[in-house]
């Protein structure tokens, strides 16, 4: 069938809480250039859920992204968040749309990470999301697979997925601010203190390798 179409529709579920385990399944065996995933309107008429523009848009951003929402009946704000999820989606659709889809083992199945990794190693966007309530009140580690592990890389948050909602006590990791430049070994094997979120939240994670004249630059 893949070979008389360019397109396919994962499920009629628009929920992206179903949608981060339709796809993840999906993704397994088509690629996620041909998995329709579209941006809902804020109250899933599939389940009657509620979420987030972010953890809508964010869930959408990895698959062929549409939306599905009257924007007649959007805010003004809302517009506008959306606007810059679909730039981002131009800026990363071609890394999103030919590198390789990972996934890291979690220790907690409340959340998940998954990601994509540029042919070449030289970037990756991934994804931290919290499906549920975490089983444990001290977070673990987020750990990024596919990378070259010889390669230093610059890891920081990716606006408009740079602000997702925390649980209250618990101080974000201070890369999650100011970023941090880190061995590829490094961020597979041992990966970063990941922050704590509320459940149903996602948060975008960009890295992008240093070279040696970015690595003397920041020493000057």
């Amino acid at each position: 069938m893949l070979e008389h179409t360019d397109r396919v529709w994962g499920s009629d579920v628009i929920d992206p809480l179903e949608r981060q385990q339709i796809q993840r399944w999906t993704v397994q065996l088509l690629p996620p250039e041909l998995v329709g995933s579209h941006v809902g309107a804020p109250k899933a008429h599939t389940t009657g859920r509620t979420h987030d523009l972010a953890f809508r848009a964010g869930t959408a951003l990895f698959g062929s992204l549409g939306i599905e929402w009257d924007l007649s009946a959007a805010s003004e704000i809302e517009r506008k968040e959306l606007a810059s999820w679909v730039t981002l989606y131009k800026e990363v659709r071609e890394l999103l749309h030919t590198g390789e889809v990972v996934r890291a083992p979690q220790h907690d199945p409340s959340f998940a990470v998954h990601g994509v990794v540029a042919h070449d190693r030289s970037e990756a966007l991934f994804a931290q999301v919290q499906l549920t309530s975490p089983e444990t009140s001290v977070p673990g580690a987020v750990r990024l697979p596919g990378l070259d592990p010889a390669r230093r890389y610059e890891v920081r948050l990716q606006p408009p997925g740079d602000l997702p909602g925390h649980m209250r006590g618990i101080q974000p990791p201070p890369w999650t601010g100011d970023g941090v430049t880190l061995p590829g070994s490094a961020l597979a094997a041992v990966g970063l203190r990941a922050p704590a979120l509320f459940p149903e939240q996602l948060m975008l994670i960009r890295v992008c390798a240093v070279t040696e004249d970015d690595q003397e630059r920041s020493r000057g």
